[in-house]
């Protein structure tokens, strides 16, 4: 009985060690190509007559959250992810698609209260442009990073990286939009905050502001960011 049991253990210890690495292999050959997903790059590659040469070769399946479609947008994209908590995404979505319905309303009333051509042209009425322009408003240049020096925690500005500043825009953003009174829906404080800061004001463009006062302030310990 014990030697049966002992065989049983080896034979399953062995048929683990045989199906573990053969399932953490991937399920693409070395041979297989990325997919494109970008409409340009495959212009790009129709008029260079490139696109035939990859005809025949295998590609990879595209990622569930890749897109070929027009209306596809990346920043878009990633402020739903950030809206969206435990796991809600459908929720995210239709809170940031009711912000665009109130930001294009609120537009459009200004346009049609414009009395001239000029002040009516000025007027922007894509939502997704308004956040695109907010988020780069928001944008800050520099941040505060604790550094120890001789028992001292000095507080040295340093240059940001494009991602944090995107992910840090657009994070001042929420902040600020849930800061506002709970009587007022989020789609309407997202989009007050979005409309002001696009046109350079508001909140989140005054927290850029002051950050940017403070690395000016200390800027006497930037030569600590290179020890």
């Amino acid at each position: 009985m014990l030697r049966k049991l002992a065989c049983t253990f080896v034979q399953s210890q062995t048929t683990a060690q045989c199906i573990v690495p053969v399932a953490r292999m991937s399920q693409y050959g070395p041979h297989f190509i990325q997919p494109i997903i970008n409409k340009q790059e495959i212009d790009a590659l129709q008029e260079t007559g490139d696109l035939s040469k990859i005809s025949h070769v295998p590609i990879k399946a595209a990622l569930n959250n890749q897109t070929s479609s027009v209306f596809y947008d990346p920043l878009v994209a990633q402020f739903t992810n950030y809206v969206m908590k435990q796991g809600h995404k459908q929720l995210a979505r239709d809170l940031v698609e009711k912000g665009f319905e109130n930001i294009k309303r609120l537009q459009l009333e200004r346009y049609h209260l414009a009395e001239t051509e000029e002040e009516k042209a000025k007027i922007e009425l894509n939502p997704r442009k308004l956040l695109h322009q907010a988020v780069e408003n928001c944008r800050p240049l520099l941040q505060l990073t604790p550094i120890k020096r001789g028992g001292v925690r000095y507080q040295v500005p340093v240059p940001i990286t494009e991602k944090r500043s995107y992910f840090v825009a657009m994070k001042w953003l929420l902040e600020a939009v849930r800061e506002k009174e709970r009587t007022v829906h989020f789609p309407e404080k997202m989009a007050w905050e979005i409309l002001d800061a696009a046109a350079n004001q508001g909140k989140v463009v005054k927290r850029k502001h002051e950050l940017h006062r403070q690395c000016e302030a200390n800027r006497a310990y930037a030569h600590y960011r290179w020890s």
